[in-house]
């Protein structure tokens, strides 16, 4: 089995203000459920963030601590963040979007992966789990940037 789960929010801020935090990997773990770390490891070819950046993040689930990179693939602020793992328990695709709305910004979490070994076994569980957990984090990405 695949996970390919979504959620959205509407966060009444514009989308600078909403991306420009939530792509910034230096406040994953404020507002990321799960993330207890994220570092970069590896700079785009420009330098800084962007298109070939890597983040390492480190997570918990059911007990077991997951570390995973995870390299961007497409980088448009203050539109899109595509990531996609390059090494970790399993094959994940995570797309972040931000989009303009006359109530502020519309934004979509969309993670897509393949559990292998442990994770194949528990696939509907962790669908379920990730379902709830980014549901959860767009709730605390409002609620860290409104103070509400």
């Amino acid at each position: 089995m695949t996970i390919d789960v979504s959620a959205e929010r509407m966060v009444p801020l514009p989308p600078e203000l909403v991306a420009g935090y939530a792509m910034d990997w230096r406040y994953d773990a404020e507002w990321t459920q799960g993330i207890r770390t994220a570092k970069l490891t590896r700079e785009a070819d420009q330098g800084g963030f962007g298109v070939g950046a890597e983040i390492i993040r480190t997570a918990y689930f059911l007990g077991r601590r997951i570390d995973y990179v995870l390299r961007v693939a497409a980088y448009e602020p203050p539109r899109l963040l595509d990531m996609i793992s390059v090494a970790g328990p399993m094959p994940m695709h995570v797309t972040y979007t931000f989009e303009p709305d006359p109530h502020g910004t519309l934004a979509r979490i969309h993670v897509r992966g393949g559990g292998g070994g442990f994770y194949r076994l528990t696939a509907p569980l962790l669908a379920r789990q990730v379902r709830s957990s980014i549901g959860k984090d767009l709730s605390d990405l409002e609620h860290r940037l409104t103070g509400e």
